[in-house]
């Protein structure tokens, strides 16, 4: 009964957003039905008697409240400073500077789409030093998005590209990998090495042609153009048109702050995505002052950076915040351990099980909007499975891990394409259309691999 009320709420959530209704509330009042109902209906609850309010009534609030809190206080403020960062970047014309000296020398490729599809597999590689998806895609859309866009691809193929750009949670770091691997009784760096590496060096062939052909054609369908920037005559009176060749610079230095004080290189010094954002905002301030001569003017531009941060915020920590309160509702009705125990008493062959439970996996991440949230819950559970399935924990663990990532890059919802769609200005429900082929093509291969271990071992 749960699975069945919990289906008939999410239809009807899907329902009023691809109506376009506005979704932080729909997002917000689905969840607390939810809760609700498991409350009086005895599946599950709100929350932990040590954090409950006393009432169940308040107790969604208090949820609320708390999920609110701790995102504004760590992602949200990541998002909000990356945002800003990248706005100040547009106002006093570096970005558009970076624009101008790569595009030239990517233009000799005469061909847009395989830069974006480069693009991808830089990223993908990139990942290994910085284990958060929305953090990464940030980044990416302070320093890639504009390039790709100046060579003639669309707002929406350039995003989906830097979306999924960490679509396998494959850093030896990442908290889900260290957990597949002691949970599979393996040492990190083996599981990493022997079995996730192999099965991304397939998904850059794969998952990259597919985004060279699938962005190709449906930007041809959606009737976008290719027209590369005309970078001879891109400048105009507005200053940001006209700012110095060096500010081509700045929009990268907080990529390379992260890159360079991380396992990489300087392990002693940490720096994080807000520090990198303060620190490049500072460096554009100085820069600024050079330029302009003009203490006033420099101080005046920084009001783009707290502005775009209230965009951030208003747009795109609340979508997030409302995902997770739907999640949550979704969670206290017991939706995953029912799927679970009626996974294991189907009698399904040892793949089998394991592609069910894959399919679990990614449709409760596409529909929480969350990669970890799902899979830390069935990991717990994965090793007597796989025991009662006789085969090895690994084999469950690996594809259900790279499942969650993967289908995460399909939720309009899940954080990633909320940060990336707000900042290219794009629908999250239209991106995902993009993404949805090649992180199909990228779960064919995370099933194909782990079938290729079995028969091998």
């Amino acid at each position: 009964m749960a699975l069945v009320i919990s289906f008939l709420i999410t239809f009807w959530v899907a329902y009023l957003i691809y109506k376009k209704y506005k979704p932080q509330p729909v997002l917000v009042v689905g969840g607390f039905i939810l809760m609700y109902t498991a409350v009086i209906l005895g599946y599950g609850q709100i929350l932990a008697p040590k954090a409950s309010t006393g009432s169940i009534l308040f107790d969604t609030f208090q949820f609320m409240s708390q999920t609110l809190s701790s995102r504004a206080a760590k992602l949200g403020l990541n998002i909000m400073c990356v945002g800003a960062f990248a706005r100040y970047m547009d106002r006093i014309g570096a970005s558009r500077a970076l624009v101008r000296m790569t595009i030239k020398p990517l233009l000799k490729l005469k061909s847009p789409y395989l830069v974006l599809s480069l693009s991808w597999v830089l990223g993908l590689c990139i990942g290994l030093c910085i284990n958060s998806a929305s953090g990464l895609a940030m980044l990416l859309m302070v320093t890639v998005f504009p390039i790709l866009v100046g060579l003639g691809v669309s707002r929406l193929a350039a995003t989906a590209a830097v979306a999924s750009t960490l679509c396998f949670d494959w850093s030896p770091s990442d908290t889900g990998t260290i957990l597949s691997a002691e949970t599979a009784g393996l040492d990190p760096v083996i599981y990493w090495t022997n079995y996730q590496v192999p099965i991304v060096i397939v998904a850059f062939f794969v998952v990259g042609t597919l985004f060279f052909f699938s962005q190709k054609y449906l930007d041809k369908k959606d009737g976008h153009v290719v027209v590369p920037m005309d970078v001879d005559h891109a400048k105009s009176d507005d200053p940001a048109d006209n700012a110095p060749a060096i500010y081509a610079l700045l929009p990268i230095v907080p990529l390379a702050l992260i890159l360079s004080f991380s396992p990489l290189w300087i392990t002693w010094i940490k720096v994080n995505i807000i520090n990198a954002m303060m620190i490049g905002l500072s460096v554009g301030m100085i820069a600024e002052f050079i330029r302009t001569r003009n203490l006033k003017t420099v101080f005046e531009g920084v009001q783009a950076f707290f502005d775009g941060m209230g965009m951030q915020m208003a747009n795109v920590v609340t979508l997030i915040v409302a995902g997770q309160v739907f999640a949550q509702g979704l969670m206290s009705m017991g939706v995953i351990n029912t799927l679970i125990k009626g996974s294991q008493s189907a009698g399904f062959s040892p793949m089998m099980m394991m592609v069910v439970m894959v399919a679990i996996i990614a449709i409760s991440s596409i529909v929480m909007g969350s990669g970890n949230a799902p899979f830390f819950a069935f990991a717990a559970l994965t090793p007597a499975v796989a025991k009662a399935s006789g085969i090895a924990p690994v084999l469950f663990l690996l594809p259900m891990h790279f499942a969650a990532s993967i289908a995460r890059t399909c939720s309009p919802i899940t954080a990633v394409i909320v940060v990336a769609s707000g900042m290219g200005n794009v629908s999250p429900f239209d991106l995902i259309k993009r993404t949805f082929i090649p992180m199909c093509g990228a779960m064919i291969v995370n099933v194909a691999m782990t079938f290729f271990y079995y028969y091998r071992g």
